[in-house]
C-alpha cells in the first residue's frame, strides 16, 4: 500500500466546503456573515469584517443586500475594512475599489459611513507608510477582523499580496505581478493602462483574522485552489500560507473543486459508488499513472492504487480492462453526424437520418473552428445540413490597428475606383476620428464597435465558407447580454434567451453543437451556455426536440477530462491543417490577440496541440493511433 499512502499523505490540508453552484456557494458564505454579525449584536459589540472586491464575492453582497432589505439584517454594528486598492487610483474610477464597493454593498444597507475602511488609493508617497501603520492600528483598536473573506488569483495571491509576499508581512505597499496586471488589462482597455502598484493588507494582518473563508468559483481556478490546499507551504503561492491558520475553510463550486484529489481520485479517500464513469475515469488514471495500456492491467495494480473493492466488484482486473478498453473503444467515429446504413448500437451518433439538421453554437466568431474545426469539416462535407449560430459579436476583442488598416483600404479602394458610398465614409472616417484622439481607458464608440463587429463577422464568413458552410447558413445573434462595448456585460435575461429559442424553432435541429467551455476566463461561454440551455427547457414539448442531442465542445482554454468523454472524432494529417487554415481566417485574432489569457500560444497552435495530446491520450490507453482527435460530451439538457 506504499503508492497509495504516498499519494494520501498530502491532500486536504485545509477544511473545504464544495457547492453545486456558485449562487449556492455565496449564499452559504453570505448566510453565515449575517449569522456572526447578528450574534454580536447580541452581545453589543462590533463584528468586524474584512471585504475582498472583484467578481468572486459579487453573489455574497447581493445575498447580504437581499437579507438587509427582505430579512431585516441591519449593518449599524459592522465595521469593515477591504483588502486593497490600486495605487494610484482616485475613488470615482470606474475601476475604483472605493465605487466597487459602494455599487456593490454599501449604498444599499444601513451601514455607517464612519465603519467604512477602504486603503486610499490617492495619497502620495510619503503618506503611504504612515497610512497603512493607521490602517493597521484600527484593526488591533477593535480586536481584530472577525471575519476576512477572500478571493485568489490566478498566481495564487490573497488580497494583493503577490508571489514572494513574506508571511508576517503587514498593510504596505505593493508591486503588482506580472499575471495580475495581465489579468486586470480586459478592465483598464490594456495591459498599459493597469496601475502597478496597490496598497494591500499583509499575509500576517490575513492570518489574525478570527476566521477566514476563501470562495473560488469555475474551472480556470482549479489548478490555483488544487495548489493551496494540497501543495507544501511557500512564499510562491501566498494562498499557501492560509494552511497555518486554525480556523480557515474553501468554498467552492463543483468547477473549482475539478482537480482536488478528493474530486479527481475519490477512490483513494473511502468507499464510492462505482458507476460506469467512475470506472472509466478510475482506470484510465491508474494506466496512465503505472504507464501501462489499460488491457495490460494487473489484479496488482488494482489493489496498489485503492481499487480492491472494484476488483471484487468485477471479479478481476480482466473484466475490468475489457469493459473499460470497450466503453472507450466505442467513443471513437469518424461520422459525428452518424454512419449511414450502418449498425450504430456501439456508435456515439444515430445512423438516421442519414442527412441531419445540425445547429453549432459559437459563442465568439472564432469558437467553432477552434473547438470543432475538423468536425466541422467532417459534418459538412458527409453532406449533413449545418448551420452555425455565433452568440455575440466578439467587437471588443478586435484591436484599433486593424480598423485604422481596413478604413485606410477603403479610403484607398474608393479614391482609386470612386463611388464610395458617402454616408458609411462619413461613418468610418468619425469612427477613425475618435480611435485616433481616444486616450487610454476610454470606451470604444458606437462607429467603431460597428466596424470591429462587422470585421468579426467578415472573418467568420470566410472561416465558415473555408469548412464548407456556405454564407446563407451562418447566422449572427447578437445577444443583448454582450452589448456594452466594455468586457462587463449585463446580466442574462430572457431577452437573450428569446434569441435562441426563436433561432432554434426555425432550424430544429438534430443535433446541437455548442460551448460548454466553463474554464474561459472571461465568462462569455458560461452565460452563452446557461441561455442554451434555458432556451431548450423553454422548448420542452416540441416534436423536434425528442429527438435531439446536445454535444457540448470545448474551446481554447482546456479540454474534456477522457472520463467524460462520449465522442471523439479522429483527424487526418490534412483535416488538422484544413482547421489551422479555418482559424487563420480569424485574421483579427491573430499574432496580437487582445484577450489571450496566461497561455501565450495562438489559438490555433494551441487547437492542434490540445487535439494532438488527446490522440497521444487515446494511444497511450492502448487505442488505435490517430494525429488528432476533437472530444466532445453529451449533455441531457432535458434533467
Amino acid at each position: 500500500m506504499k503508492e497509495i499512502n504516498q499519494l494520501k499523505q498530502t491532500y486536504q490540508n485545509i477544511e473545504t466546503s464544495v457547492y453545486d453552484s456558485k449562487e449556492l456557494g455565496s449564499v452559504a458564505v453570505a448566510q453565515r456573515i449575517a449569522q456572526l454579525i447578528r450574534k454580536k449584536a447580541t452581545q453589543e459589540k462590533p463584528f468586524v469584517l474584512g471585504l475582498a472586491t472583484g467578481a468572486t464575492p459579487l453573489g455574497v453582497y447581493a445575498e447580504l443586500v437581499r437579507l438587509h432589505k427582505e430579512e431585516g439584517l441591519s449593518f449599524e454594528n459592522v465595521v469593515t475594512f477591504n483588502l486593497d486598492e490600486y495605487l494610484p487610483m482616485a475613488p470615482a474610477d470606474k475601476n475604483s475599489y472605493v465605487r466597487f464597493m459602494h455599487e456593490n454593498l454599501f449604498d444599499h444597507i444601513d451601514i455607517k459611513s464612519e465603519n467604512v475602511h477602504i486603503p486610499d488609493g490617492t495619497i502620495g508617497e510619503e503618506e503611504v507608510v504612515d497610512f497603512c501603520r493607521e490602517y493597521e492600528a484600527k484593526i488591533a483598536s477593535l480586536g481584530g477582523l472577525d471575519l476576512q473573506i477572500l478571493g485568489i488569483g490566478r498566481s495564487g495571491h490573497i488580497g494583493f499580496n503577490e508571489p514572494g509576499s513574506g508571511l508576517y508581512s503587514l498593510t504596505r505597499r505593493v508591486k503588482l505581478d506580472a499575471i495580475t496586471i495581465k489579468d486586470a488589462a480586459k478592465d483598464f482597455g490594456g495591459v498599459a493602462n493597469v496601475p502597478h502598484e496597490a496598497i494591500t493588507m499583509g499575509i500576517s494582518t490575513i492570518l489574525n483574522a478570527k476566521r477566514v473563508v476563501l470562495m473560488a468559483w469555475g474551472e480556470s481556478k482549479a489548478p490555483i485552489v488544487k495548489k493551496a490546499i494540497e501543495d507544501e507551504i511557500t512564499d510562491l503561492i501566498p494562498a499557501t500560507y492560509l494552511q497555518y491558520h486554525s480556523n480557515v475553510r474553501f468554498v467552492l463550486d463543483n468547477d473549482a473543486a475539478t482537480e482536488l484529489a478528493t474530486t479527481d481520485m475519490p477512490w483513494l479517500f473511502g468507499d464510492i459508488e462505482w458507476n460506469d464513469r467512475m470506472i472509466r475515469k478510475a482506470v484510465t488514471w491508474l494506466a496512465l499513472q503505472v504507464q501501462k495500456p489499460v488491457l495490460k492491467l494487473t489484479d496488482e495494480d488494482y489493489t496498489k492504487y485503492g481499487m480492491r473493492d472494484l476488483l471484487e466488484k468485477c471479479c478481476n482486473s480482466y473484466n475490468i480492462n475489457i469493459k473499460v478498453f470497450n466503453d472507450l473503444q466505442h467513443t471513437i467515429t469518424g461520422w459525428p453526424g452518424g454512419k449511414p446504413n450502418a449498425d450504430d448500437t456501439n456508435r456515439p451518433a444515430p445512423s438516421e437520418p442519414a442527412k441531419k439538421k445540425i445547429a453549432v453554437f459559437s459563442p465568439h466568431p472564432d469558437d467553432d473552428v477552434i473547438s470543432m474545426g475538423g468536425t466541422f469539416i467532417r459534418l459538412a462535407s458527409q453532406g449533413h445540413d449545418v448551420n452555425v449560430a455565433y452568440h455575440v459579436s466578439g467587437n471588443i476583442a478586435v484591436a484599433d490597428e486593424d480598423v485604422l488598416r481596413y478604413a485606410k483600404f477603403i479610403k484607398m479602394f474608393n479614391g482609386t475606383f470612386g463611388g464610395g458610398d458617402s454616408v458609411a465614409e462619413a461613418k468610418l472616417d468619425k469612427a477613425v476620428e475618435i480611435i485616433k484622439n481616444r486616450k487610454p481607458g476610454d470606451l470604444d464608440s458606437p462607429e467603431a464597435l460597428e466596424i470591429k463587429g462587422l470585421l468579426r463577422r467578415l472573418e467568420a464568413i470566410n472561416a465558415d465558407e473555408f469548412v464548407g458552410v456556405p454564407e446563407e447558413k451562418v447566422t449572427f445573434l447578437d445577444m443583448p447580454f454582450y452589448k456594452t462595448g466594455t468586457v462587463e456585460k449585463k446580466p442574462l435575461s430572457q431577452d437573450d434567451i428569446d434569441v435562441i429559442v426563436n433561432y432554434l424553432q426555425q432550424i430544429k435541429p438534430q443535433q446541437i453543437y455548442a460551448a460548454a467551455d466553463l474554464a474561459d476566463p472571461h465568462g462569455t461561454h458560461g452565460v452563452c451556455f446557461e441561455a442554451l440551455i434555458a432556451a431548450l427547457k423553454q422548448l420542452e414539448g416540441e416534436a423536434w426536440l425528442e429527438n435531439c442531442v446536445l454535444w457540448g465542445y470545448r474551446g481554447a482554454w482546456a479540454e474534456w477530462n477522457i472520463a467524460d468523454v462520449d465522442m471523439a472524432v479522429p483527424l487526418s494529417p490534412c483535416e488538422v491543417d484544413g482547421k489551422i487554415k479555418a482559424i487563420y481566417c480569424h485574421g483579427s485574432q491573430k499574432d496580437n490577440v487582445l484577450f489571450p489569457g496566461e497561455d501565450k500560444r495562438e489559438f490555433w497552435e494551441r487547437a492542434r496541440d490540445r487535439n494532438n495530446a488527446t490522440a497521444e491520450l487515446y494511444d497511450k490507453l492502448g487505442l488505435a493511433e490517430y494525429e488528432a482527435m476533437e472530444v466532445f460530451a453529451k449533455y441531457d439538457f432535458r434533467k
